[in-house]
């Protein structure tokens, strides 16, 4: 049965805690909590929730949501020994590290593709500490005071980044500087 000619008024409203026990208009009845129907555009199925649902399917669009009370996957990265550090988005949006002994350069990898937003939020610890590289990809604000924001010695910067183009262009972005 093609989607758009499903009469949802032919189908009872089941009370809190309960499954639909029905069967209507050739669509299999949910025989349990915890099931769902879903369809191919021609049959319907009933099947299981899984316990941690995850959607990863990076050709599909999911539009008009409204998220609330949602959280981001942290890559807590830690100390930072000097050296080449890498940024991987792939193991989160949400970033946090800690300068903590020689010079630092920062490259970013994995973003999302053109022309996909893809932006990360950078908390950073004890930054002016020591010398912070940015790739050369990252704009910083112009105006009046452009440039890399001079970072907290002792303390915490919040630095926010975006891109459009999968990285070409970063645009950095001093959230909150010395937010201890």
């Amino acid at each position: 049965m093609p989607l758009n000619k499903v009469d949802i008024s032919m189908f009872p409203a089941p009370s809190t805690g309960s499954a639909w026990a029905t069967e209507a208009a050739g669509i299999p009845a949910v025989g349990a909590d915890g099931q769902v129907l879903t369809s191919d555009g021609t049959d319907w199925t009933s099947e299981a929730i899984p316990p941690n649902p995850h959607v990863h399917d990076p050709g599909q669009v999911i539009e008009d949501i409204v998220l609330k009370d949602y959280g981001e996957t942290t890559n807590a990265i830690g100390a930072i020994g000097g050296g080449t550090q890498d940024i991987d988005l792939e193991l989160g949006n949400s970033v946090s590290a800690t300068v903590d002994t020689a010079e630092t350069t920062f490259t970013f990898s994995n973003p999302s593709v053109a022309p996909l937003g893809c932006g990360f939020t950078l908390i950073l610890t004890n930054g002016g500490s020591q010398t912070v590289n940015w790739p050369a990809s990252v704009a910083w604000g112009g105006g009046l005071f452009g440039g890399a924001p001079i970072l907290t010695t002792a303390g915490v910067d919040v630095l926010t980044f975006w891109t459009i183009d999968a990285g070409t262009i970063w645009h950095g972005i001093a959230a909150s500087l010395d937010s201890n």
